[in-house]
């Protein structure tokens, strides 16, 4: 390692360590390599308004983002959940599996687990704990464990932001994680009536299924969106960035005009919040262009590569190895800058190794979601300690067999590359 390097990534774990948002910790550390260089330091700004002017697939972030929230402001999530009530209310475990599958539905309009967990995390840990139905910490634990869904089913930011750096086709991507996606919800639903028969939890009254047909009438114009995401990208209509217009557009319809629930005040804030949000997410990318010049300069993966020939890993082995440095950063690292600042370390030996991107991705994905619930950082748990006043302790006391079944879901997807591409493939993807 240069002294130049050193200096740099001594920079960036103290800034971090000392609570100095990622992205400032990035560009500073940056600065102090491109300094200690004797680069112009003036390259940092080149590079961020190089990579962004080369990456209009990034407009689709804040989109997504202005989505989530006009779901979430609109009335939207709350006409979603009586529609899961009455599907799956009537079962053991009731609320629970209405938990999940409200995060099924949801992560098909957000692309967010934070804006999932934030969104309908309040108000199904409310009807979770009411009349001590369910302990506190087991409602905020599986509404946790259920946000992380949220970018696997596309839309998906994270997705996005791995399609930036891997050129991978965002299309493919977005089709090889619903697969994943309704596997992780299966195994969350199969955890959860085993612990609601074990606990002796309480059954909900059934909503009627005369009710059915009526709550999923009120419900199927925001069921529509993630179709309609999907057949713009895939019917040649839309690009990935177009469609995340389309989504943003289609979610202002409805919630405005078709249920008549977002005032202009409320639109107001919606893009206030979104910008905050897109800003926070843009400091990172910012960061990540810089970094990786730093990563090309000092010619990393280029020594990976050789590394790893020099040991003749195979893929699977590579795979595995991978994903256990991704579970272990996760428990620090939040999943942006584990896609935008380690990921890139790997992509020239994947393709070396003949490991195609897209399933790679989706591990990359599903692996980086799985540490927002993992302790002792896990952001999900600290967003839902923050929405509901549910101590941290009895949040994580509960999480360990939710993360037990989604870990056991991603062995699954990391071993069965076929079952991740076969949605792609149907859909003329040559992986």
């Amino acid at each position: 390692m240069s002294f130049e390097l050193a200096s740099c990534l001594l920079t960036l774990f103290v800034l971090a360590g000392i609570g100095t948002p990622i992205g400032y910790s990035i560009m500073l550390a940056s600065i102090v390599y491109l300094g200690v260089a004797g680069l112009d330091v003036a390259l940092a700004g080149e590079k961020i308004l190089q990579g962004f002017y080369r990456s209009t697939i990034l407009l689709a972030v804040p989109l997504f983002i202005v989505a989530a929230n006009i779901m979430n402001a609109g009335s939207i999530t709350d006409r979603l959940l009586n529609f899961c009530v009455a599907a799956v209310g009537r079962f053991k475990g009731g609320l629970g599996h209405v938990n999940v599958v409200a995060s099924l539905i949801f992560s098909g309009m957000s692309g967010s687990a934070v804006a999932d967990a934030a969104g309908i995390g309040k108000i199904i840990i409310e009807m979770m704990t009411k009349d001590n139905r369910y302990s506190r910490g087991y409602a905020a634990a599986i509404t946790a464990a259920s946000a992380t869904i949220g970018p696997i089913i596309p839309p998906s930011i994270p997705m996005v932001l791995y399609a930036l750096v891997s050129k991978a086709s965002i299309g493919s991507l977005f089709l090889a994680g619903i697969l994943p996606g309704l596997i992780m919800g299966a195994v969350l639903m199969a955890m959860n009536y085993y612990l609601a028969s074990k606990r002796n939890f309480a059954l909900e009254e059934p909503v009627p299924l005369k009710e059915l047909p009526r709550k999923t009438a009120n419900a199927f114009p925001a069921l529509l969106m993630p179709a309609i995401l999907l057949y713009g990208i895939y019917g040649g209509v839309t690009t990935p960035t177009e469609a995340a217009a389309v989504a943003a557009f289609y979610a202002l319809l409805l919630a405005a005009f078709f249920y008549r629930a977002l005032t202009l005040r409320g639109l107001f804030q919606v893009f206030i919040d979104s910008a905050r949000s897109s800003a926070a997410v843009g400091m990172v990318i910012g960061g990540a262009f810089i970094l990786n010049f730093i990563v090309i300069q000092e010619q990393i993966p280029q020594s990976i590569s050789a590394m790893l020939e020099g040991a003749d890993v195979s893929p699977i082995m590579f795979l595995i190895m991978v994903n256990l440095l991704i579970l272990v950063l996760g428990c620090i690292l939040d999943a942006t800058t584990i896609i935008l600042v380690i990921v890139p370390l790997f992509i020239p030996t994947c393709e070396a190794l003949g490991i195609d991107l897209v399933h790679f991705g989706v591990l990359v994905v599903v692996n980086s979601m799985i540490g927002l619930i993992t302790p002792p950082y896990g952001i999900l748990l600290f967003v839902l300690n923050a929405v509901t006043d549910i101590p941290l302790r009895e949040i994580i006391a509960e999480i360990w067999a939710f993360l037990a079944v989604l870990i056991g879901a991603l062995l699954v997807l990391l071993f069965a590359p076929d079952l991740v591409l076969w949605l792609p493939r149907l859909f003329g993807y040559q992986g």
